[in-house]
């Protein structure tokens, strides 16, 4: 099949609703009004019958409901409790789930070190916080371009998870002489740490079955969920959790063909992660938050050469199974837009932090969907009636003739309930096209 013919399978299984055991006709007839608001929106061929909102809730469930972060990480019903209050309370386009809140009983059993989180060591009130590091070093890429899989479990998941740090007394995972290799499993601090990653699996699984259970659940209520995979731009995997910035940054003056040899490898990497999660999921969005390409960040040049070719790749590569990369540009985007309109029309969207909506709508509008950019600040400090005139403007700038979803620029954590409920009704209120 073409990639159309794939994207119109994966959004005609979306649509459908096949799996989903609606409450009743109405919430069927919700579900797919939402669907289709989206699908038209994306696919840039029919004008939706208003603009559809999809906010990017960040954690305001969490302070909405008022538990703890600490809560949510480890009390798993508690979470998703939060989450479908906020959905039914404030009625998006889109459900969202406490899927971005990882479960702290995984993260201690596997002692993860690129994040410190409340109840182990933050307080409990405290969002999780990365925890960039070089766990990747200089002289290392050689290794990872040969080998990524066998680099990954026996060099960097005994640096991130101090529970597996024996995995570095296994032997080279291709090795084609299959009895020696097994001879590390023998020891005892081996099989501890294959024993933790077990527990880990069942752990998550758990956490999984319970955030699964409540999707299910706002769908039958007619609340689509939206994001159905989820990958990372090549650069920003090597940059935010192997290298770290200082070093990917060191490393394009010192060693930029071995960086370019490795993006290439992420890349395949990526296309497979989005694909994975996606068809596992079934719906076809692909969330993909770019954290290193923004305006000042990398000069023209550099994100010309070293970010957007492998990313384009991802793009593409997504693309061409039927599915929707939703990329999140974090920043500002500006001088990038020329350059990222280089893509498939009516293939992605585009969601935009801090760009100039009229240029972005100039410059892509014919390409792709925008969304975005109710700003963090106006959300955070500004009142109802201000939120709603700005969304108003946005609407009539980005939102013309189509391809536009309004949302906010970045996450939204500990707002005022009446501010997002003025986002939500701007959409209803200034967002009709008939």
């Amino acid at each position: 099949m073409t990639m159309d013919e794939k994207q119109e399978e994966m959004f005609a299984k979306w649509l459908s609703g096949q799996e989903v055991k609606f409450e009743n006709e109405e919430a069927e007839k919700s579900y797919k009004e939402r669907i289709t608001r989206l699908i038209d929106a994306i696919q840039l061929q029919k004008t939706p019958d208003r603009v559809p909102v999809c906010p990017g809730i960040g954690f305001f469930p969490i302070y909405y409901t008022g538990i703890t972060m600490q809560e949510a990480m480890y009390e798993y019903e508690k979470a998703v409790a939060a989450w479908k209050k906020y959905v039914l309370d404030f009625e998006p386009d889109v459900s969202s789930s406490p899927g971005f809140v990882w479960p702290g009983k995984v993260l201690e059993i596997l002692r993860y070190k690129l994040l410190k989180w409340p109840g182990y060591n933050l307080s409990a009130d405290t969002p999780y916080q990365f925890v960039e590091g070089e766990y990747m070093k200089a002289n290392e890429y050689d290794a990872l371009i040969q080998d990524p899989t066998d680099f990954w479990f026996r060099v960097y998941f005994p640096r991130i998870f101090g529970a597996l740090k024996p995995f570095q007394k296994l032997a080279p995972l291709t090795d084609p002489i299959a009895i020696p290799f097994l001879v590390p499993f023998g020891l005892p601090e081996v099989q501890a740490a294959m024993k933790n990653l077990l527990k880990a699996g069942e752990e998550l699984l758990q956490w999984a079955s319970v955030i699964g259970a409540a999707g299910q659940e706002l769908q039958a209520k007619g609340y689509p969920s939206f994001f159905g995979g989820i990958s990372l731009a090549p650069f920003d995997m090597i940059g935010d959790s192997l290298r770290g910035t200082i070093g990917i940054m060191v490393d394009m003056y010192r060693q930029p063909e071995k960086l370019l040899a490795a993006l290439e490898v992420m890349t395949h990497l990526a296309i497979r992660m989005g694909i994975y999660s996606a068809r596992v999921s079934g719906h076809p969005i692909v969330f993909i938050a770019l954290h290193k390409g923004a305006d000042g960040f990398l000069s023209d040049n550099q994100f010309r050469t070293f970010y957007w070719p492998t990313l384009r790749k991802v793009i593409l590569g997504l693309v061409e199974e039927g599915l929707v990369p939703y990329l999140f540009a974090e920043g500002g985007y500006n001088s990038r837009l020329e350059v990222i309109r280089d893509i498939p029309k009516g293939k992605t969207i585009w969601l935009f932090d801090q760009t100039d909506m009229a240029k972005a709508k100039d410059i892509l509008g014919d390409v792709a969907c925008i969304a975005g950019n109710v700003p963090i600040t106006l959300l955070t400090f500004g009142q109802p009636e201000e939120i709603k005139d700005y969304c108003r403007k946005l609407i009539k700038t980005a939102g013309k003739d189509g391809g536009f979803i309004l949302s906010n620029g970045a996450a939204i954590d500990n707002i005022k309930p009446e501010n997002l409920h003025a986002l939500i009704e701007s959409a209803k209120e200034f967002g009709s096209y008939h």
